[in-house]
């Protein structure tokens, strides 16, 4: 039976799994499908073109959805992190603050790890996700 906490800790996961799904889509991917003042700049500045960038603003939006599908779930937070990298790697190289990919990295880890405790049994051992639980 499932006790009051891991029906808040599951509530929190699924809350947090649709805040990181409703930037990548509403905040990140909508920046990629519509025009506005700058945009090719800002994209050349990134080394990246407008054709490319539409084609990650489709892989951000297939990533949401997997976020909130229970079963791909954990294989959409593995591409997440793997796209992640490369916005990490892409705001390294061109010299801007790479913080914020790494936090909504770890807030979806957290949300899954929320939502299946068994995420963070695996990736910290058992005590981690029982604690998750009380």
């Amino acid at each position: 039976m499932k006790t009051s906490g891991t029906k808040k800790s599951r509530t929190a996961g699924w809350v947090l799994s649709v805040l990181v799904s409703l930037f990548l889509v509403g905040a990140s991917a909508s920046g990629k499908f519509t025009q506005w003042e700058g945009k090719d700049e800002m994209f050349a500045k990134l080394g990246w073109s407008e054709d490319v960038m539409f084609m990650i603003g489709i892989v951000e939006v297939a990533i949401a959805i997997l976020i909130l599908i229970p079963r791909t779930a954990f294989v959409g937070s593995i591409l997440l992190a793997a796209y992640l990298g490369g916005a990490v790697a892409t705001h390294v190289r061109v010299g801007e603050p790479y913080f914020f990919p790494i936090i909504i990295g770890v807030l979806a880890w957290v949300a899954l790890g929320l939502r299946q405790p068994d995420v963070f049994r695996l990736a910290l051992g058992r005590g981690a996700a029982d604690a998750v639980q009380s």
